[in-house]
């Protein structure tokens, strides 16, 4: 991504990976700490801790990682290793975000196939459910404060997360058809809205 597209830049100096390797250690450790789901870890670890992206670069980056196909953290290991040390950073990105965890996977599956009778195994399962929710929930509150300097307005972004919320969750409305009509919508509006 070039970097007049990779987001506004922060005040504060932004670290940036070592090399290849850190790259991959980075994103295996990362990938390891997700179960459930990594957005809580990944905004963590990539703003507060590594400070590789400003919390703006990360806004952008995580959006533009979601409407790409595929999952949206590996889509952001690829954008982050480009960035950094164009295709070599891009493979060992994405080799650290998933070879490791793919054993463990591969681990877990032989292991739920064995107990997957046991009630406790179930239990078990929801209790992480409920985790992985509270993870999420306190990522999107961590982010709220950017929405403060968005083009729409803090107002007009907090009702697009309400009416998104409802049509998901309340009306069961199929993600795919939410994304394209509301996320389509608001990139419409905030393009029009900033200067030329």
């Amino acid at each position: 991504m070039p970097p007049a597209l990779a987001g506004t830049a922060s005040p504060v100096e932004l670290a940036r990976p070592e090399s290849p390797r850190d790259l991959f250690v980075s994103f295996t450790w990362l990938a390891l700490q997700g179960f459930g789901g990594v957005l809580a870890v990944v905004q963590r670890e990539m703003v507060e801790k590594k400070r590789w992206l400003s919390p703006d670069q990360f806004l952008e980056d995580w959006a533009v990682a979601q409407v790409l196909p595929g999952p949206n953290v590996v889509n952001l290991s690829l954008m982050i290793g480009d960035r950094y040390f164009g295709l070599r950073g891009a493979i060992a990105a994405v080799a650290g975000m998933l070879t490791v965890p793919l054993f463990v996977i591969l681990a877990l599956a032989l292991l739920y196939a064995q107990y997957a009778g046991h009630p406790q195994v179930a239990g078990a399962l929801r209790g992480m459910g409920a985790v992985a929710g509270g993870l999420i929930a306190a990522t999107g509150i961590k982010l709220v404060p950017q929405l403060r300097r968005h083009p729409l307005g803090f107002g007009v972004c907090l009702a697009f997360v309400a009416v998104v919320a409802i049509a998901i969750a309340g009306l069961r409305w199929p993600l795919l058809w939410v994304l394209l009509a509301f996320g389509g919508a608001a990139c419409v509006w905030t393009w029009r809205k900033i200067p030329a």
